[in-house]
């Protein structure tokens, strides 16, 4: 199994972001958090500051099982913006592989043109920009190799399906049992 990348930038979504790299971690996952700052450290947009693993210049990708791009603002407009992020988001579609987005950042894969003719969610009066999406009103939507959540109050269900995408439906129900999570 390779490895889960979640990009940061200062005014990341906090619930979001930290939710994903703890759930995906328990779950037993390689995950990196990588900034696309200057500095390794980013602060959150309710004024957390983390230290992440790498920064996106020291860092090819090679063995990414997962993208991720939690939400936040101006955090995701910054992933958004990102040069080296886009070309990474664009051959990562290119070639089917998984990309993750919640919040405000399916903007990101939107404006590149990644959501063309696929469901997606994001979180409300963001539509605008997933440009070719299918709009869905729903905490989290998967379309093919595409997951997309709502917002920080589906930053646990988001999380979760990333699991499952990754190593099934048992290790979500021994995940949620050990975070005493109903099951479904």
């Amino acid at each position: 199994m390779g490895t889960v990348y979640v990009f940061f930038a200062d005014g990341f979504e906090e619930i979001e972001a930290l939710t994903i790299v703890d759930v995906v971690r328990r779950a037993g996952l390689n995950v990196k958090i990588v900034s696309v700052t200057p500095d390794e450290i980013v602060v959150g947009a309710h004024d957390v500051s983390i230290l992440c693993d790498i920064n996106f210049s020291n860092c090819d990708f090679f063995d990414a099982e997962m993208l991720v791009l939690p939400g936040g603002m101006p955090g995701a407009q910054t992933l958004s913006e990102h040069a080296g992020l886009s070309k990474l988001l664009l051959s990562t579609a290119a070639k089917g592989k998984r990309i993750s987005a919640i919040c405000a950042a399916p903007m990101a894969l939107g404006k590149l043109g990644i959501l063309k003719d696929y469901k997606a969610t994001c979180y409300p009066g963001f539509e605008q920009y997933l440009e070719g999406a299918v709009y869905e009103n729903k905490p989290v939507v998967k379309d093919r190799n595409i997951l997309t959540g709502r917002g920080p109050g589906a930053a646990m269900e988001f999380a979760l399906k990333i699991v499952e995408e990754l190593l099934g439906k048992e290790k979500v129900a021994e995940l949620k049992e050990g975070m005493l999570i109903k099951n479904d």
